[in-house]
């Protein structure tokens, strides 16, 4: 038993670490189809975004999942760096002749650091979007006599080279974070399956198939949003 991080046992914690990276994988699909709003052009496409947001920062029960949500990414960031310390104390010494690429994917040996490019890509993320709506100096548009707040705007204006000097260099960083969590789902995603001993003949493989996919299809389309926005700013 282990008394570092937040679970004792090293096993309660590979459990904790699957059902939070599971949970997150879901937060991703959702957070895409909403973002994917901001493909639709002119007046209805930000009028949509706009609802779009006021629903995700006023519902009562996604609130309740947005707490949720943090709390799972701060654990699985805690959890795992635990995880990766303990992992190294129990091999202290590396053999003297290491072909790791002969026993595990790259993605697989280097989840700590994937895991700390995303996390750090997450905390400026929040900053620039989430601070902003909720704190930051944000216009308001006039949806059906209800003043809401422009977050279109914020977004769009972020990645036009026209408003934001750095926009050129945010979308670079931005997909540059998209290819790590891409290598981090890649290992992720089965790895959370064996992790709660859901293997079988049958389905492992088509879970590692859908897992192929996952890893590829989401962070291409969270990628393609910033790279749309920039090629298209006005």
């Amino acid at each position: 038993m282990s008394n570092n991080g937040l679970l004792k046992s090293s096993l309660a914690k590979k459990y904790m670490m699957a059902l939070t990276g599971l949970f997150l994988c879901l937060f991703l699909v959702g957070h895409l189809l909403g973002n994917l709003q901001l493909f639709i052009t002119g007046p209805e496409g930000a009028e949509t975004f706009n609802l779009y947001a006021k629903f995700m920062t006023t519902n009562p029960l996604i609130k309740v999942m947005s707490y949720l949500t943090y709390a799972s990414v701060l654990f699985h960031a805690i959890d795992g760096l635990v995880l990766t310390i303990q992992n190294r104390k129990a091999r202290p010494v590396k053999y003297v002749v290491e072909k790791g690429s002969a026993n595990s994917s790259w993605s697989s040996r280097n989840m700590a650091l994937l895991g700390t490019i995303l996390l750090v890509f997450i905390v400026t993320h929040m900053q620039h979007f989430w601070y902003v709506m909720h704190f930051g100096e944000v216009g308001h548009v006039l949806i059906g006599g209800e003043s809401i707040k422009d977050l279109h705007t914020v977004v769009v204006d972020f990645f036009n080279p026209a408003k934001n000097s750095m926009a050129g260099v945010m979308v670079g960083l931005y997909v540059f974070a998209m290819a790590a969590m891409a290598y981090h789902l890649q290992h992720g995603f089965s790895s959370a399956f064996q992790s709660l001993g859901l293997n079988h003949p049958t389905y492992t493989p088509i879970i590692k198939k859908l897992g192929t996919a996952f890893c590829i299809l989401v962070p291409l389309a969270f990628a393609s949003i910033p790279l749309f926005l920039f090629l298209n700013a006005q």
